[in-house]
């Protein structure tokens, strides 16, 4: 099975007329969305209960782990533990878990989270508190894949059944992670996809980085390159799972749809939509 989606439901004007409806109208296109809000803080009980209610039922949720969870910010600003944070996150999504929303956990480590023992050590940490869930993770520091440690973190996401997440970005010198197309765990691969402004990643004479680095609109060519990739880890999993990520200039549902064509995919069990403009 192959499903795509956006990261967030929002700033989608291909898809979207009604700003009141922006949810439901994304689920009109897509079958999961990536939620990154989630990143930023926990989301409160009603808001997560208000977004399963706009979705239909076989609509699923792919949601960031927070900050602290990462390792991004301290917990002591807010709890007194580190498992006080991974409690209060997952009784939130709780009913989404028990409702089968939830595609996987995303963790995306920051750039100085590197392969070295602590971290190792972290990791080991994260699965004892995540448990069984589906964890997906994203490494943004390349020693995890250097020639010396690349098979050994791919075994390591294997033991555990978690996710290796193929990130397609430019290959600039010192920020970034290579495309590893290897599938760890049976039920479920991720790619996701940021685009490739060489540029934007480089970070020179840039003056807003969230911005400009995902501001990409992937050609033909590109997106053809990307479907040969899909269909190859398909073989080796239940689920491949693609998410752009590319929206800076609002790209991502166009290369979406773009990609949706050329893999012949035809979603079901999507939210009705208000205008057919496809």
């Amino acid at each position: 099975m192959i499903t795509i989606g956006l990261t967030g439901w929002s700033d989608h004007d291909l898809i979207q007329h009604d700003p009141k409806r922006k949810l439901q109208e994304y689920a009109g296109h897509f079958p999961v969305v990536e939620l990154d809000t989630s990143f930023y803080a926990i989301p409160k009980q009603q808001t997560i209960l208000n977004w399963i209610e706009k979705t239909p039922e076989a609509f699923h949720f792919f949601p960031k782990a927070y900050g602290v969870m990462t390792l991004h910010k301290p917990f002591d600003e807010e709890f007194t533990t580190m498992d006080d944070a991974f409690e209060a996150y997952l009784s939130v999504f709780q009913t989404m878990l028990d409702q089968h929303k939830v595609k996987a956990f995303l963790f995306q480590f920051p750039p100085n989270f590197d392969c070295v023992k602590k971290h190792v050590t972290y990791l080991r940490y994260v699965k004892s508190k995540m448990r069984d869930l589906p964890v997906a993770v994203e490494f943004r520091n390349p020693s995890w894949f250097s020639e010396k440690n690349k098979e050994r973190t791919l075994a390591f996401l294997k033991e555990f059944q978690w996710t290796n997440v193929v990130v397609d970005q430019p290959q600039t010198p010192n920020n970034s992670v290579p495309k590893i197309p290897k599938v760890t765990s049976a039920s479920l691969s991720v790619i996701r996809l940021h685009g490739r402004n060489y540029e934007g990643w480089l970070g020179e004479n840039v003056t807003d980085w969230r911005t400009e680095r995902t501001l990409y609109d992937y050609s033909t060519e590109e997106l053809e390159e990307l479907s040969a990739l899909v269909k190859q880890l398909n073989r080796d999993t239940k689920e491949v799972c693609i998410i752009f990520n590319n929206n800076s200039g609002g790209h991502a549902a166009k290369n979406a749809k773009s990609l949706q064509q050329l893999l012949g995919l035809d979603f079901s069990g999507l939210a009705p939509k208000q205008l057919d403009l496809f």
